[in-house]
């Protein structure tokens, strides 16, 4: 195994609490980013488009992320506007301007793009055109993507909820009200929905699978289990979304553990100390996760055994990884997108995205990467 250690035994600061700031007080002054080190460049990165697709998030802490059906991307701002552009090309296919404030998205599912807003409402869009299929309210805030399979869809609320809609018209099926731990990382996991499975993640560290038809509940598994004497020490949120391989289901909690799972029970796999609040992702025969003080690490996927773990980017407030071509790939608060060798973790590439720094989750299709800046700029990167 391969590690990189440059600076150990750091609390991580008020970030993950408030998603406002780096620091709270002088004395956590020396708990700075990282300097970046220097390397020698292996792999080329080409910016293939860059289009705008509105204010950007600008002081909003959402999770905008941009979202794919393969051939458009779709993106929005935290003042309402939805976009689609062209994955070739990046040209502009449609906007619409709900002129609502939002918080949560952009999921896509059953040719609909979905968004959802701080007052909980849930705007679905036919990704054809953009024109507006639905509107839907629910309990709370939405900070995550809305998810569909084109039957229900399913969206989870900043108070612990989980509502299953109508796809063709927004009614409500069901809900599920989960258990609310006193402390949680302000965010909330994106479901993942299939024809016969809803599986959502929870701020308990509880992995739930409901039948998307009537809500039952088919599996409970628990990631994690809080320890320690404070509630600040308790937290586990799950705020990633699982992550499904074949018949694998993966998921990381905050303060707790990365696990494996069978997709059809629930049973575990294995389990191996992490913490972190974004997706895993998984390539090369490996699952990599960024962690929460900023190391991005991997962990073979079919025994949990830990690879190798980059530590040269503490506290630059990572986004999650994503594969890109033969690489994995980070970004963060400066704008810098990293590229990371799978096989022992080195630096292969680097660029400036710039855009006000990046925050929102990487998409991967293919052989391109779709950033989304704070700014609102959204752009697609290659290897060469």
């Amino acid at each position: 195994m391969k590690s990189f250690k440059v600076l150990t035994n750091a609390l991580l600061c008020s970030v993950l609490l408030s998603g406002c700031s780096l620091f709270s007080s002088e004395e956590d002054a020396a708990l700075l980013p990282a300097e970046l080190v220097k390397f020698e460049q292996e792999v080329a990165i080409k910016r293939q488009w860059s289009a705008n697709v509105g204010s950007g998030v600008k002081d909003f802490w959402n999770s905008l992320r941009p979202t794919s059906d393969g051939s458009a991307i779709f993106a929005a701002d935290h003042e309402g506007k939805v976009t689609a552009i062209d994955l070739e090309n990046g040209k502009k296919i449609w906007a619409t301007d709900l002129e609502v404030s939002l918080s949560g998205g952009v999921g896509y599912g059953g040719k609909m793009v979905m968004v959802g807003t701080i007052e909980g409402g849930v705007y679905a869009l036919n990704a054809s055109d953009g024109t507006i299929a639905w509107i839907a309210q629910v309990s709370s805030e939405i900070l995550s993507s809305p998810k569909s399979n084109g039957e229900v869809v399913v969206v989870q609320t900043i108070d612990n909820r989980l509502f299953a809609l109508d796809a063709s018209s927004g009614e409500e099926l069901w809900q599920h009200e989960g258990d609310a731990p006193i402390l949680t990382v302000r965010g909330t996991s994106e479901s993942l929905v299939t024809s016969n499975m809803v599986l959502s993640a929870f701020d308990t560290g509880k992995l739930i699978a409901f039948n998307p038809d009537n809500g039952s509940v088919i599996w409970e598994s628990r990631i994690s289990l809080p320890k320690g004497r404070t509630e600040l020490e308790r937290m586990v949120d799950i705020d990633g979304q699982p992550l499904l391989v074949g018949d694998v289901i993966y998921s990381v909690s905050y303060q707790g553990r990365l696990g494996a799972m069978s997709r059809g029970t629930g049973r575990s796999l294995w389990f191996q100390d992490s913490s972190s609040h974004h997706s895993p992702a998984h390539g090369f025969g490996q699952v990599f996760v960024t962690e929460a003080e900023d190391s991005v690490s991997a962990f073979q996927a079919g025994s949990g055994a830990p690879v190798w773990s980059n530590d040269q980017l503490f506290l630059r407030r990572l986004t999650g990884p994503a594969k890109l071509a033969g690489t994995i790939a980070v970004a963060d608060a400066e704008g810098f997108l990293h590229l990371l060798d799978p096989t022992d973790g080195h630096f292969v590439g680097r660029t400036k995205v710039g855009g006000g720094g990046i925050s929102a989750p990487l998409l991967s299709l293919g052989n391109s990467l779709i950033v989304q800046s704070n700014n609102g700029t959204v752009s697609a990167f290659q290897i060469q």
